[in-house]
């Protein structure tokens, strides 16, 4: 199968290419620059100039391709606290490779995000048949999942918080730096509240099998650990920095977490079991506190970036 993804420089990628090729899929990815076509080209795949912007030129590459992964996300923007744009640019590219697909019966697999829904009310463990009618980045996930009426076999993979390999942690990644920069590792409250969690390579096999063979209007949970708690996070990133471990004060979460604060307390327990008997998903790689001891850790962790 002939594969274009987006995102196709990011840390999702760096494991859903390798999966593609091995499995004997060809892959075209989008970079939208120099430094990103060159991190394309090193996983094996051929290059696409363009990004989420350049409507008419993703148009053009879905419409060339047999299947279509979707994991650009502008994470700079809401790194910058401006997750509305970000929002916005996904939005509009789904639309576009939707509009490019419609009719075709083939596979278009979309990325949501897990704490997507708690931000947006959802209480409780998370299934892949919960939903909610709309929010930041759940009206992506509804549009993708509406194409499977538009004859597109169209799926959505739900990333947790943490997706962790190599080095880096996902939004943990983050956490990670605050608390070398402040020496101190913390938690808002007793730390009890939830993330889930999954190695990369684990969520790479995910999408793959997504593509291959998940039913039209599928949900899917990439999610290994179901739920672990910020403060075992926090102590085991205390324990790889050597930082002191501790609760923070709410009044003093933004000064801590920056643009994290509004995540930190969020619980988000998340249920995959759905997905397993689905597709036959069996994560096998290490979970995130073991991750996290790894030696490297120490000697620093990359920024979160995807394509």
């Amino acid at each position: 199968m002939r594969v274009f993804v987006t995102g196709a420089s990011g840390h999702v990628a760096s494991a859903v290419i390798p999966e593609l090729l091995s499995a004997g899929h060809t892959v075209t990815g989008l970079a939208r620059s120099d430094l990103s076509a060159d991190v394309v080209q090193s996983l094996g795949a051929e290059v696409r100039r363009g990004d989420l912007d350049d409507l008419d030129a993703l148009s053009a590459a879905v419409r060339e391709a047999d299947g279509v992964i979707h994991l650009a996300f502008k994470h700079e923007e809401m790194q910058s606290g401006n997750l509305a744009a970000a929002v916005s640019a996904d939005l509009r590219a789904i639309e576009t490779i939707g509009a490019a697909l419609k009719g075709s019966g083939k596979p278009f697999v979309g990325t949501g995000a897990t704490l997507g829904l708690v931000m947006g009310g959802y209480q409780g463990q998370l299934t892949e048949h919960d939903s909610l009618p709309g929010g930041p980045r759940i009206d992506a996930e509804n549009t993708v999942i509406a194409l499977a009426e538009q004859g597109v076999r169209s799926s959505v993979v739900r990333l947790p918080p943490t997706v962790h390999s190599n080095g880096r942690y996902g939004l943990v990644t983050q956490l990670i730096a605050l608390a070398r920069a402040t020496e101190l590792a913390g938690y808002l409250g007793d730390g009890s509240n939830r993330w889930p969690s999954a190695d990369t390579r684990d969520a790479g096999v995910l999408y793959r099998l997504a593509l291959e063979s998940a039913p039209a209007g599928s949900r899917l949970h990439a999610v290994a650990e179901e739920g672990i708690s910020l403060r075992e996070t926090a102590e085991a990133i205390g324990r790889g920095l050597g930082v002191r471990v501790g609760p923070v004060a709410a009044h003093e979460a933004e000064q801590q977490f920056g643009y994290l604060a509004g995540f930190v307390a969020l619980d988000n327990p998340i249920s995959s079991k759905i997905t397993r008997d689905l597709l036959g998903w069996t994560p096998t790689r290490p979970g995130l506190i073991a991750d996290i001891g790894e030696e490297s850790f120490a000697a620093g962790v990359d920024e979160v970036s995807e394509g």
